[in-house]
């Protein structure tokens, strides 16, 4: 790991890395970066509106990334103009995170299968199980305690860290990054009742994952009964998010923690699932859709649509029935008394006239 005082770079060399305009001394050395309340002397934050940069302006920060236009030219400290802080701030974050080590080369307590094939500065760490016919590209990384099926193919630059299972058959592109604890290629969940038990259908197809895919930790990839589980390039999987046998994510989709897909779904470009939302067997989810917190997908959905609850509805209608739900305890209490008034008055036309 990279000591703190390797990584100092001047405000000119950062401003270099995010296309930005320096305001006040270009030499300014900084060794570090933190958000406005945690930043330090030596530390560079950034301010994504007028209203924060008031608040940056008084942190212990040595410099500032913020909007361009709103910097002033009595500023007492370093600002580095740009058109998005937030984007230029999570693009110097690699530039100042510590180097995570990996030896390069093949670990010799590493157990390998016959016919390995893999690129150069591969890294293979200690007690890693492979089996047969396993194909590596270029620079991939595979921390210790993993195990790597039969003909198990993992495209260059992907990263792989400790105790992932990647089981047999499970095809990978590049640039892929995988964390611990999760499983590419368990068998799909599929039985019959059968005679009063429950009979286990073969899962005999494979996983396809694309290009820059992440998957947080403990995610679970199921292989296909037949045919191909895919996940499409660019998708990002949060931690504990479950894919089911054969579901086709589509491209650049954000699945969020506990997230989890039933067997056949088919899920368009660009679609988000939020947190504890899901989706019932062989749903079709339109491009661009958007299912909130803890919804519950169990029809089709067309492309665009932002739905909520469960069942999933569009998600303004689900927002005018729980407006709805919150004023029925008043209307039920005027309901009673309307219904009191009306036997009162019911009562009253019953007695005799005088």
């Amino acid at each position: 790991m990279m000591g703190k005082e390797q990584r100092l770079r001047t405000v000119a060399e950062i401003a270099a890395v995010v296309q930005g305009q320096v305001f006040g001394d270009p030499a300014t050395m900084i060794c570090g970066i933190a958000s406005i309340e945690e930043a330090r002397s030596g530390d560079i934050t950034f301010a994504e509106s007028p209203r924060f940069l008031e608040t940056a302006r008084k942190s212990l920060a040595s410099a500032i990334l913020a909007p361009q236009s709103a910097i002033s030219n009595g500023d007492t400290k370093v600002m580095i103009g740009v058109e998005n802080p937030r984007l230029a701030f999570a693009q110097l974050l690699d530039l100042f995170a510590p180097e995570h080590y990996a030896p390069r080369g093949i670990h010799p307590t590493a157990v390998i299968g016959s016919d390995l094939e893999y690129g150069e500065l591969v890294s293979l760490g200690a007690q890693c199980v492979l089996g047969e016919n396993v194909r590596l590209g270029k620079n991939v990384t595979i921390h210790p305690l993993c195990y790597i099926g039969n003909d198990v193919e993992i495209g260059d630059d992907t990263i792989i860290f400790p105790n992932v299972t990647i089981l047999h058959g499970t095809k990978m592109g590049k640039r892929n990054i995988i964390h611990s604890g999760t499983v590419i290629g368990a068998d799909g969940f599929g039985y019959m009742l059968v005679g009063g038990q429950h009979l286990k259908v073969p899962q005999i197809g494979t996983v396809s994952i694309g290009d820059d895919v992440e998957m947080g930790a403990n995610c679970t990839i199921d292989r296909a009964k037949t045919g191909t589980t895919r996940i499409g390039n660019g998708t990002k999987l949060d931690n504990m998010v479950h894919v089911a046998h054969n579901c086709q994510v589509g491209n650049h989709c954000l699945l969020v923690a506990q997230t989890a897909l039933a067997g056949g779904v088919q899920v368009g470009d660009y679609s988000v699932f939020a947190g504890q939302s899901g989706a019932g067997e062989h749903v079709k989810i339109g491009a661009r859709s958007v299912i909130a917190g803890r919804g519950g997908v169990i029809g089709d959905i067309p492309e665009g649509s932002f739905v909520s609850g469960f069942p999933a509805r569009p998600h303004k209608e689900m927002m005018r029935q729980q407006a709805a739900a919150h004023r029925l305890p008043d209307m039920v209490k005027k309901l009673r008394d309307l219904e009191k008034r009306l036997a009162e008055l019911e009562k009253d036309k019953e007695k005799p006239s005088a």
